[in-house]
């Protein structure tokens, strides 16, 4: 993929590091030339220094051929506006801007403009770890709404059907993992006790998981 990555701060360097070693093609723009530093001597990406929302500055970043862009700079209406011209005159299938201010989402996604709001996701995040600690966590989805999540199958629960467990629109299994081997369950499925049931849990439906769980 080629990927042009608007803002050189911690996480658009660290994307761009990460994507480069992956092999992707890389252009980060920039309008500190101190900030290429971050990259470190063995990037091997396009360094392009300028206004992120710069026409003459995107054409020089290769943004008319990108698969993707994602603006991170630490301004919110720099990051949309340079998003909403890659994705409206350069046509960049996949356009990303990070946001700080939670109340924006809506309008910006209405834009056409796919946002992370970091300040939700470091919100939730906390949240979950504090209320729901006690469930191990793997990955989360958006901004915290959805998390992939594992939990041990008390003795009560041994016996019953996948299916007890799932609640539509909330929670669903996805996998369980018995005696250290994983494996995609049917709806008829039995669980016993001590099987890891990997669960995609919406994060309101956190509490009724636990319960269910019989966790703490």
């Amino acid at each position: 993929m080629y990927v042009v990555i608007m803002g050189c701060g911690r996480v658009g360097s660290q994307l761009a590091r990460i994507l480069a070693l992956e092999g992707h093609d890389i252009a980060v723009i920039d309008k500190n030339e101190a900030a290429f530093e971050r990259l470190g001597p063995r990037f091997s990406g396009l360094k392009v220094l300028g206004i992120g929302f710069d026409i003459d500055v995107l054409e020089e970043a290769g943004t008319e051929k990108a698969d993707a862009f994602v603006s991170v700079t630490n301004g919110d209406n720099s990051n949309v506006l340079g998003a909403r011209i890659a994705k409206n005159r350069f046509r960049v299938p996949k356009v990303i801007a990070r946001i700080y201010d939670p109340v924006r989402e809506g309008l910006y996604r209405r834009m056409g403009v796919e946002t992370i709001s970091s300040t939700s996701w470091a919100a939730n995040k906390v949240k979950d770890i504090v209320l729901h600690g006690e469930l191990v966590r793997h990955q989360s989805f958006g901004n915290g709404e959805i998390d992939l999540v594992e939990g041990e199958v008390p003795a009560a629960m041994s016996g019953k059907r996948v299916i007890e467990f799932n609640l539509p629109g909330e929670i669903k299994v996805v996998s369980i993992v018995r005696l250290g081997k994983a494996f995609i369950p049917g709806l008829g499925t039995t669980v016993e006790a001590g099987d890891g049931l990997q669960l995609a849990v919406l994060s309101s439906a956190m509490p009724k998981l636990k319960r269910m769980l019989d966790v703490a």
